[in-house]
């Protein structure tokens, strides 16, 4: 997978591809025949959620540039996959997940998965996954670093931008239900600017601030 499929294709940090390496994404879609656990799609997964394809993850943590420590919010817990990545580089990650079902399902894959790899050098939790509308955000842990937001977006939440640090970066798929681009929104000096990545398709951000219920 992170030859052919992440290498080949771009994906250059030697820190995510090592931290893609690690993370064994078939325990993130149970009773997935292994070999399909990995090939480059995005596969179904609990409550019609999706887990994204590999290059998709690479390639948004990738724009994240996640240092050891750094702060991130993630928002969409879904399977965990995503949130144990950004773990293994590091992070210290809140997930925010609407649904208490995915929530908890991902809190026991998580707990496990990251203490095999020994993703998690001081004992303390990596990833602390929280249940509510994740297009607030999650105000009391705020600022953060870094914002990754692993649904589709018509547009940037006010929250985001709030709960940024300064400087910060978001990585957040905006465009229609349809087709979106990987969007970055740097935060320096109180001003925001924003870039275009690649094309992807996922699942509506629904919220108060999103596409709603």
């Amino acid at each position: 997978m992170v030859e052919h499929d992440l290498r080949r294709r771009g994906v250059r940090d030697p820190r995510v591809l090592e931290a893609m390496r690690r993370v064994p994404r078939h325990r993130f879609v149970p009773g997935m025949p292994v070999e399909r656990a990995y090939a480059d799609r995005a596969l179904p997964t609990a409550e019609g959620q999706t887990i994204s394809q590999p290059y998709i993850v690479a390639r948004m943590t990738e724009l994240l540039h996640v240092d050891p420590g750094v702060r991130v919010l993630e928002i969409g817990t879904g399977s965990g996959y995503q949130a144990a990545v950004l773990a293994t580089l590091g992070a210290r990650v809140v997930s925010v997940e609407r649904s208490p079902a995915l929530a908890e399902r991902a809190r026991q894959v998580l707990a496990d998965v990251l203490g095999e790899i020994e993703a998690v050098e001081d004992g303390d939790a990596a990833v602390r996954v929280v249940v509510g509308d994740g297009t607030l955000g999650w105000p009391e842990g705020a600022p953060y670093d870094r914002i990754m937001v692993t649904a589709a977006a018509p547009s940037v939440p006010e929250a985001y931008r709030e709960q940024l640090a300064d400087p910060g970066l978001i990585v957040i798929p905006l465009g229609d239900r349809e087709q979106q681009y990987l969007t970055v929104i740097q935060r320096r000096e109180g001003q925001f600017v924003q870039t275009r990545d690649t094309g992807c398709r996922f699942v509506p951000l629904v919220g108060e601030a999103g596409w709603g219920e």
